[in-house]
């Protein structure tokens, strides 16, 4: 459990809080590349750490991030002009470009115009992975780009969607880290039910429940679940969390190809939350329509509304619930894994209350996650780099198998975690 007070310090994110100034220190996913794909096409708003901003790709194609709202009259910019290189007010005509810089006043006689005396808020980006990403921090401490290992491969092996929660970011955050909870609530009722999720005879729902085991990094840490499986065979599932809101785990395509996955759990504001979902091929298959329609995970357009990124199944339809469904054939009655997660996490309420909590061995990695979190906090407040921020992460992978009993799990399904790398393990 936490207190109040640490509840309120890792999960309020605004500006001048003490978890929003240490999340400006690392790039943060602000839209997708396809939200603004053409040159001098309609700007888009996006609302980060709560921050309200627009986003738009000029004449030359470079991105352009600014504060949403005019410095002359604070009219919004989304109902801006994209045009030659910069984004004009409809209002009175001032023009920025993609730096912030105000280059024309129409509503101004050429000899009292000031625009050199004018400059809006604009935050540097970089495209990695078909993600427009954001530094909101100080510019002397940008950080190395984040070159993710999904994000360095082609765009026909990697698929990425987004779908916003209504929730705060750590509960979210936290329902990615908890390992123990999937094969339960995850779970498929015969192997023949035509819903997402795990069927009954997958060794992940027949093995006994977890132990974790945590080891401490200096991008966050590796974990695992390691399950008894009958007498003799033990199966273990890696993960990574990546400072302060990625997870790496091992998946496959809807095909069933060996993959790579996880989420980003970026905070729109203190309440709700943009969950980028991202996966990649790692074997010479590349993703095709159906893998990407996302239909067992319930992140695709079947499920979420592509122009609003809002789920279909919400807290307003209780997620569509089929207690005829949660009889027969899963779990929970709802359709999709992520839809479950979703409805799980914001049935918490929009900030959870910690204090309230009864934690256990197997809440390790949320654990040590908010331990983290608070260290970071605390390194910031000092004057120092968090971890996370350096190059660390760029190669890390996940793993599952089902192996012996007495086998180095470590040796077999993290040989890109040195131990030399591993700074403590809980």
């Amino acid at each position: 459990m936490l207190s109040p007070e640490e509840n309120e310090l890792i999960t309020r994110i605004g500006q001048s809080t003490p978890m929003g100034n240490a999340m400006r220190r690392y790039w943060i996913p602000a839209l997708l590349s396809r939200e603004i794909a053409e040159p001098d096409g309609p700007p888009v708003r996006v609302r980060l750490l709560g921050e309200d901003l627009v986003a738009f790709r000029d004449t030359q194609g470079r991105i352009g991030l600014l504060d949403e709202y005019c410095p002359h009259r604070r009219a919004s910019l989304f109902f801006g002009r994209n045009e030659e290189c910069g984004l004009r007010c409809v209002y009175h005509g001032w023009k920025f470009d993609v730096a912030g810089t105000c280059v024309d006043q129409l509503n101004e006689p050429e000899e009292n115009q000031f625009q050199h005396k004018v400059h809006i808020a604009a935050y540097p980006t970089v495209e990695l992975g078909g993600i427009v990403w954001a530094y909101l921090g100080p510019p002397e401490r940008m950080p190395a780009a984040p070159k993710f290992a999904w994000t360095q491969v082609p765009e026909t092996h990697r698929h990425v969607t987004k779908v916003i929660q209504e929730c705060n970011w750590l509960q979210a955050l936290e329902g990615g880290l908890d390992t123990s909870h999937a094969p339960i609530m995850h779970r498929l009722l015969t192997d023949n039910a035509r819903r997402g999720g795990i069927k009954p005879s997958n060794p992940y729902v027949r093995a006994k429940a977890p132990n974790i085991v945590v080891d401490i990094t200096d991008y966050g840490y590796q974990y695992v679940g390691i399950r008894a499986l009958g007498a003799a065979e033990m199966h273990a599932r890696t993960y990574h969390f990546i400072l302060p809101f990625h997870q790496i785990r091992a998946s496959s395509t809807e095909r069933g190809y060996p993959a790579d996955a996880g989420h980003i759990w970026v905070p729109i504001d203190d309440e709700t939350t943009m969950v980028y979902n991202w996966a990649y091929s790692r074997t010479d298959e590349s993703f095709n329509d159906e893998d990407r329609l996302e239909r067992g995970l319930g992140n695709g357009p079947p499920h979420v509304d592509q122009t609003t990124f809002r789920s279909k199944a919400n807290r307003q339809n209780n997620y569509l619930i089929d207690r005829e469904v949660q009889r027969t054939e899963s779990f929970t009655g709802i359709d999709g894994i992520n839809v479950q997660d979703r409805a799980i996490q914001e049935s918490m309420g929009r900030i959870v209350d910690r204090s309230k909590e009864h934690l256990g061995p197997a809440d390790k990695a949320i654990i040590q996650m908010r331990r983290l979190l608070r260290q970071a906090v605390k390194t910031v407040e000092e004057g120092g780099t968090p971890a996370g921020v350096g190059p660390s992460y760029y190669n890390l992978r996940a793993a599952l198998e089902v192996l012996p009993r007495d086998a180095d799990w470590r040796a077999i399904l993290a040989p890109d975690i040195a131990r030399e790398k591993i700074l403590q393990t809980v």
